[in-house]
């Protein structure tokens, strides 16, 4: 059982300026959800940081809201809550496959993604995984979150004189020295 294999956890980071993360869930089995909930937002206050929460229909939609929000607002981390149970079909295997990929494929395009979608056999071992004096595996899908925006923060500096682009000082000295800049006369 993987509860009581000895693992770690790294300490939360720290912060010099307030984060502000999107916690976005999935509340299919509420009693699952508000415990995710709970673990989130307690390890995102425990660095001072604030939250805005919002609730979508189910798992697949999760990472297309996060998709929204990394474009149209201004969250440094974002939070993926939800419980996936196997049922009877194959639906179980489209939907933690695809929103997993989902959510990985986002975090390589930058945003800093804790996944806290739990994919499980039984209602059992959801509540186990989510119970936020338990396991919290919502706090640990927010440290996570917390971990990669520190990261982004640590590494995040504009990259400055990179590429091809001319200077504008470079263009009006290229047009005095009479060499063609382009324009027209």
């Amino acid at each position: 059982m993987a509860a009581s294999e000895p693992h770690t956890t790294l300490p939360l980071p720290t912060f010099d300026k307030p984060v502000k993360l999107l916690i976005v869930v999935a509340p299919y089995y509420q009693d699952i959800a508000d415990q995710l909930i709970a673990g989130a937002q307690a390890t995102i206050e425990a660095v001072g940081g604030t939250h805005e929460l919002i609730e979508v229909p189910g798992a697949l939609e999760v990472p297309s809201a996060i998709a929204q929000a990394h474009r149209m607002a201004n969250f440094d981390g974002y939070v993926a809550l939800g419980c996936v149970i196997r049922g009877e079909t194959t639906h179980y295997d489209t939907v933690c496959n695809d929103s997993s990929r989902a959510i990985s494929l986002l975090g390589l395009q930058g945003a800093c993604i804790g996944n806290g979608i739990l994919t499980v056999e039984t209602h059992d071992q959801a509540a186990v995984r989510a119970e936020a004096s338990g396991q919290n595996k919502g706090g640990g899908a927010a440290a996570a979150a917390l971990h990669l925006v520190a990261l982004g923060r640590r590494w995040g500096a504009p990259k400055a004189n990179i590429g091809f682009r001319t200077a504008p000082d470079e263009i009006q000295l290229a047009g005095d020295m009479g060499h063609d800049t382009g324009r027209g006369a």
